[in-house]
Order: structure tokens, then C-alpha cells, then sequence
């Protein structure tokens, strides 16, 4: 096999493509022939020695891939199924890669591999935090910052799928239009409007029920100023890459909640809770209420330059990663 390695962290730019010795197969694991692998900020990260995970160098990135299962040691997925799984220990920036049954997915019929990749840890992730953390409800309104990017565009989606009014940030018009069109009430451009005072009007004072953060920062600390009364604040990432710290002041006399996710953790203790989530997310597709928002299918080739653009927030939705089948 073949994949993009890390020998060192650093930037895209210190990956290596390298011919590798395919890993031998244990009990219980399948064997992947990928076709298209996802790319996610948390990649960036994760190759630069950031990420929650630090891995010991040779790494190879990547979280998420789609593919054909060409060897298995698991009843349930024989070869020749095609399927998606999500990958807690990276490894997707390759031809192939093993993984284990709980986290690997029967495709649709019909459903594109592009598709698949990126229809699992963002989405999961805006799912059970929508769902299972902040407990979204039909009525309520649902402020989701960075929504023309990976995980926002899928929130989007799966907020008004649950029966919210969405309002979405985004860094400028083009991006706003993005919200909008995929289905935001209200998109606004934070790089000339205040997003506090927007979100007030829109909701006559009261605020957003539920804030959706992949961004932190000065964005989590404006949040609060716009939070409804028992509002849901959901910690999903820090992309400014400032960790911003909720005052307990504040929170007790505006009862309101802060509430993390993080997607990993969910995948390794409890892989029943993001099954049932996938599940779900493959029902709502089917019935043409979530569609991957992807800007770029380029060849596995490009993955440096692909993870650059991802990382400088050159892109929108999701940028995915195909090798030729």
C-alpha cells in the first residue's frame, strides 16, 4: 500500500508519499480499499503534533474514509462491501487502511464513496451534540458559528432537520450565501456585521436557545451575550485556537449551560451511541434532508495542498480525497 506519511510534525508540507507494508489483519478487523478519504481540520492539527491525539511519528493522517472491503475477519462485512468508517487512530491518507467493525458502516445503496467519507465525524458529531448534549427541539433557534465550514455545514443541516430556526456565521458574503443555501434562516457575514446584535433582533432580545462553537475564542465569549435564558452553549472545537473560559458568574445569573463534545471520546467509550447515530444520519439521507456540502473531490495526490486550503479557510463544506478504483 501506499500513503502520505509524517515522519516529524510540522505543516502539510513535511508528509512524504511512501510505499508502506500493509499491516497484518487481526481477529475481528477488515482490510479497506480506499476510494475517497475526508479531510478535516483537526488533520491540520494532528500533523503538527496539536491534536488531542499526538501520534508517534511515522503517522499518517486522516479520520474518515469511504471504500470496499477487500479482506475481513468480521462476519457482519464481508468483502466486497462498500462502506465508511471513521478512524480514532488516523491512517486515512492512504490506499488502504484496517479498521474494527464498530466504527465501519454498510453504505446506502447508491450512495457516493465521496459522499460517505464525508457523511461520518462531523456529522455524528453535530447529531449526538444537537441531539443527545444540547437536546434540540422544533422551535427552537440554533446559532451555528463557521457554517460554511466542515462540521457547520452539517449542523446546519441537521438543525433544521430537527425543526430549528438556524441562524449561521460565516467570514464574509460568499460564505454567508453558503449558510443560506443550505438552509440557514439567517446567515450573517461577521466580517462586517456584529453577530451579538443580530442574533437579538432576530430573536426579539431573547437570544439563540442553543450556540453551536467550533470556534472559541473572542466567538465563545460573544456567545454569552446573546444566549437565551436556559440556553445550551456547545464547546465542539477552538479553530481560532484560543481556549476561552466560561465565568461562572455569568453563567449562574443568566442560567444558561456550557456543554462539550468531543467526538473521539464518544467513539472509544461508547461506539453503540455513534452507531445509532449513523444510523440515523443514513435515514435522514436517504430522505433527501442532509446532503455533504463538498467543495473539492480532488486525487490523493493533492492532499498537501488540499489540508493548506482546509487549514487557511480557503474552502467550504468538505474537502475529500479520491484514489483512483
Amino acid at each position: 500500500m501506499h500513503a502520505w506519511r509524517g515522519h516529524s510534525f510540522g505543516p502539510p508540507e513535511i508528509l512524504v508519499w511512501e510505499e508502506v507494508d500493509d499491516p497484518p489483519l487481526a481477529d475481528g478487523e477488515l482490510r479497506i480499499d480506499i476510494a475517497a478519504s475526508a479531510i478535516n481540520f483537526p488533520d491540520v492539527l494532528f500533523t503538527a503534533g496539536a491534536h488531542q491525539v499526538k501520534p508517534t511519528p511515522p503517522f499518517i493522517p486522516g479520520f474518515e474514509v469511504a471504500g470496499l472491503v477487500v479482506e475481513s475477519r468480521a462476519p457482519s462485512l464481508p468483502p466486497g462491501t462498500r462502506v465508511a468508517a471513521t478512524l480514532p487512530g488516523s491512517g486515512g491518507y492512504a490506499t488502504r487502511v484496517i479498521a474494527r467493525p464498530s466504527t465501519t458502516y454498510a453504505l446506502p445503496d447508491g450512495m457516493p464513496f465521496e459522499d460517505a467519507a464525508a457523511l461520518t465525524i462531523t456529522y455524528q458529531t453535530g447529531y449526538l451534540a444537537l441531539h443527545r448534549r444540547a437536546g434540540v427541539k422544533p422551535g427552537d433557534t440554533v446559532l451555528v458559528h463557521a457554517g460554511a465550514g466542515g462540521v457547520g455545514s452539517a449542523a446546519i443541516q441537521l438543525a433544521k432537520a430537527a425543526g430549528a430556526t438556524v441562524i449561521a456565521t460565516a467570514g464574509g458574503k460568499d460564505k454567508a450565501a453558503v449558510c443560506h443555501a443550505l438552509g440557514a434562516d439567517l446567515a450573517i457575514d461577521y466580517h462586517s456585521e456584529d453577530f451579538v446584535a443580530a442574533v437579538k433582533d432576530h430573536t426579539a432580545g431573547r437570544g439563540a436557545d442553543i450556540v453551536f462553537d467550533p470556534v472559541g475564542g473572542d466567538v465563545f465569549d460573544r456567545s454569552t451575550r446573546c444566549i437565551a435564558f436556559e440556553g445550551r452553549i456547545l464547546v465542539i472545537g477552538f479553530a481560532s485556537g484560543h481556549f476561552p473560559a466560561a465565568r461562572a458568574n455569568h453563567l449562574l445569573v443568566k442560567n444558561y449551560a456550557v456543554i462539550g463534545f468531543y467526538w473521539g471520546t464518544y467513539s472509544r467509550a461508547q461506539p453503540a451511541l455513534t452507531r445509532g447515530a449513523q444510523d440515523a444520519l443514513y435515514a435522514m439521507y436517504g430522505e433527501g434532508a442532509i446532503r455533504p456540502l463538498i467543495s473539492a473531490a480532488l486525487p490523493m495526490a493533492d492532499a498537501r495542498a488540499a489540508m493548506t486550503a482546509v487549514a487557511s479557510r480557503a474552502t467550504t463544506g468538505k474537502v475529500v480525497l479520491t484514489t483512483q478504483r
